[in-house]
Formats: structure tokens, C-alpha cells, sequence
């Protein structure tokens, strides 16, 4: 390959226009070459953000012309995920899909073996493995700053009291609608990150809002295999938001409010650049021992500054090197038994092993 890397995207909604485009467009070694999209309005607000950019109106049209193209990135509603990464690979296209990759972890598994076969990249978007307060957190594991974690608790609440529409909220479950997909994807990857396989998995999920169909309230424990305990929240009804994490260990525990500055500033339109990714010192977590942080206690941890760029980075290296992709789809798929498991429990009210 000569030249930057040139990227197909599938979709061009919240996933697509937030997300994607700007990363890889701020990547150095890709351009982003082409949306696949018919939605007259959708169009132009690419063509405002990327003047140089070629529209396409369905996935079949780049499956057609696959030689003009390194990367296909699948940004699309949840259950088309399985079927458009199926065509992308056997069109001969190294792939990116936004989590959840699947609806199940066999599916997840059948594309793993399916790119094995042909030789071809397939990662799986986890943005939040380049958060602030996880690459902080991961940080002061690893230093052994908190000594033996016991607990991890993780927290991705919001307060939403009135429905948005659209597929997320849907209840028909082809769709793979709601928080213990969406939300719970994340959290659940990094627990899977930081502390290893789950044994067992005990949820509880609930439909909170008037009007819902799909979980709008949702908690998942997990035991891992090296015994430390996983207490995962996501809620669009929380009425009051707890720590985003508050991780107790044998010598320490750790404690952040507030979420990783780098999606709010997509939002706005801001791009990665100097300071990218940074966030005040009033927003720092707190380490220490014996005493809340809200009362004074603890130590000020500086937050390592997010880093969504270092994704694309990572696949763009991947594609030219060989070197592993940042996020596997057998990573993914291990994450998916976890969120089968959840969804079972909270079902039928049990725990399940796995």
C-alpha cells in the first residue's frame, strides 16, 4: 500500500459523524474517502466537515469498487453489523466495526474465523479502553499503587427521564436495542481488560421510563477467575450520577467523578490536536484510604490525558506492519458471553457460570 489509507464508511449517524469520520480524518495515515449514505441532510453535513469526500448510496457500491479501498469502517445500526462485515471480508476489505460487533458471541466468532480465513483485519471500535480515567486507572494498577483489587465498581449513568426514539430504544430484539448493549458493551470490556475472564455473571435489568422498550436501567456483577468483583452500572434514569469508577484494593482505593472529556468535545466539533484528550485538576480522581474523597480525603491523581486518535493510529499501523489491531473481534466476542450471560440472568433471575 502507498499513499494514506483510504476509508470506506458505512453510516453517518451519531456513530459515523461523532465518532469515526473525525478520528479518521485526524489520523495521519488514513483519509477518509468515502460515506455510504442516502439521507440528503446527512450528505451535506459530511460534504461541510469533508469537502473532498465520495458519497455512496448503499454498501453494495463499495463492495463493487473494493480496490479503491483499504478500510472499511461499519457504523451502522446494530443488526446489520454481522451481514455488512460478512460482505466487507469476503470482498477482500480489512474491516472496523462499532461495538457491540455482534448480537452473540458465536456470531463475533464466526467473523474472527472468517477474516482468519482471508487473511483480513477485523477490529472492534472500544473507544473506551482510551479514556482518561481508565488509562489512569490501568496506570495505578499496574504500579501496584492499590495493592490487590477486591472490587471494581463502574458507573456509565445519565440522566435521561424522556425517550429519544430511534433503534436504540427499540424492543424488538433483532435490533439489540438498549443500555446492556450500548452502554453495557463498554463497561463490561473494561472490566474484561483489566482483571481477566468471567466465571459467573448475576444481572438485573429494568425498563424505568414511560413509553420504553428496552432496558433503561441496568446492573451486571461479574466474578473473574482471579477473584476480583465487578460491579458494572448503566442507567439513562439516574437521578442523582454516581463515581464513573470507585476501585477498592488491599493497600488503596480509587475514586473519579465525571465522564472522559473527548466525546462532549466531538460533539461540539472540536478535533484531536495539542491538549487533546486533557482535563482541570478539579476533575482529578482521588487515591488514598480510610476517608471519603468528598470530605477531604485522599490524594489528587492527575489524569492521564484520553486518547481516541491512538485507536486509528493503531489500526493504520495494523494494516501497514501486521501488528495486532487494537481491539480483536475474539476480545469482543468474550465481552458478548458476559453481556448472553447478563441478559439470561436477568431474565430467569439466577446467576450464571460460565
Amino acid at each position: 500500500m502507498t499513499g494514506p489509507l483510504r476509508v470506506g464508511l458505512v453510516g453517518y449517524g451519531l456513530a459515523g459523524s461523532v465518532f469515526h469520520a473525525p478520528l479518521i480524518a485526524a489520523t495521519e495515515d488514513l483519509v477518509l474517502d468515502t460515506v455510504v449514505t442516502s439521507a440528503p441532510e446527512r450528505r451535506q453535513q459530511a460534504r461541510t466537515a469533508f469537502p473532498d469526500i465520495r458519497f455512496a448510496a448503499s454498501p453494495d457500491e463499495l463492495w463493487a469498487r473494493a480496490g479503491e479501498l483499504d478500510l472499511i469502517v461499519i457504523a451502522s445500526p446494530n443488526k446489520t453489523h454481522v451481514p455488512l462485515a460478512t460482505a466487507a471480508l469476503e470482498a477482500g476489505l480489512p474491516v472496523v466495526v462499532d461495538k457491540p460487533v455482534a448480537g452473540t458471541a458465536a456470531e463475533a466468532r464466526g467473523l474472527a474465523d472468517l477474516a482468519e480465513e482471508r487473511g483480513l483485519l477485523l477490529s472492534v471500535f472500544q473507544n473506551r479502553r482510551w479514556d482518561n480515567d481508565f488509562l489512569t486507572l490501568r496506570a495505578l494498577i499496574e504500579r501496584g499503587e492499590l495493592g490487590d483489587v477486591q472490587r471494581f465498581e463502574s458507573r456509565f449513568e445519565r440522566w435521561r427521564p424522556q425517550l429519544k426514539g430511534g433503534w436504540r430504544e427499540s424492543g424488538d430484539p433483532e435490533e439489540f436495542g438498549g443500555l446492556l448493549y450500548d452502554l453495557g458493551s463498554h463497561v463490561v470490556d473494561q472490566a474484561l481488560v483489566l482483571f481477566g475472564p468471567a466465571t459467573r455473571v448475576y444481572a438485573e435489568a429494568d425498563v424505568r421510563r414511560e413509553g420504553a422498550e428496552a432496558d433503561d436501567d441496568t446492573f451486571i456483577a461479574i466474578t473473574h477467575a482471579g477473584g476480583v468483583r465487578s460491579h458494572l452500572y448503566v442507567s439513562a434514569t439516574a437521578a442523582q450520577l454516581g463515581p464513573r469508577f470507585r476501585v477498592l484494593g488491599s493497600r488503596a482505593g480509587y475514586v473519579k467523578y465525571g465522564l472522559d472529556p473527548q466525546e462532549a468535545a466531538l460533539r461540539e466539533g472540536a478535533r484531536p490536536g495539542p491538549g487533546w484528550g486533557a482535563e482541570p485538576d478539579t476533575s482529578w480522581g482521588a487515591l488514598g484510604a480510610g476517608e471519603s474523597p468528598l470530605t477531604g480525603g485522599g490524594t489528587p491523581v492527575p489524569s492521564l490525558p484520553g486518547d481516541y486518535p491512538a485507536y486509528y493510529a493503531a489500526v493504520a499501523a495494523a494494516l501497514r506492519d501486521g501488528t495486532p489491531p487494537p481491539v480483536t473481534a475474539r476480545e469482543a466476542a468474550a465481552a458478548l458471553d458476559v453481556l448472553e450471560a447478563a441478559r439470561r440472568s436477568a431474565r430467569d433471575g439466577v446467576a450464571v457460570t460460565l
